[in-house]
């Protein structure tokens, strides 16, 4: 399960990086903006699966 979670969040690291860099890209504000929200979410993710993996014995 733990694989599962940390593919997604590399997913939506990625996904949100290329949304905001195309909305940066075509001046498209609202796009960029979703895409910086999405990348965040995405690195949350993350930092709860390294927060898990520090815990195990």
């Amino acid at each position: 399960m733990a694989g599962d979670q940390k593919a997604k969040a590399k997913k939506e690291q990625m996904k949100g990086k290329a949304k905001e860099t195309v909305g940066r890209t075509v001046g498209n504000e609202r796009m960029t903006v979703e895409g910086r929200a999405e990348k965040t979410k995405g690195d949350a993710r993350q930092a709860k699966e390294k927060g898990k993996d520090a815990l195990k014995p």
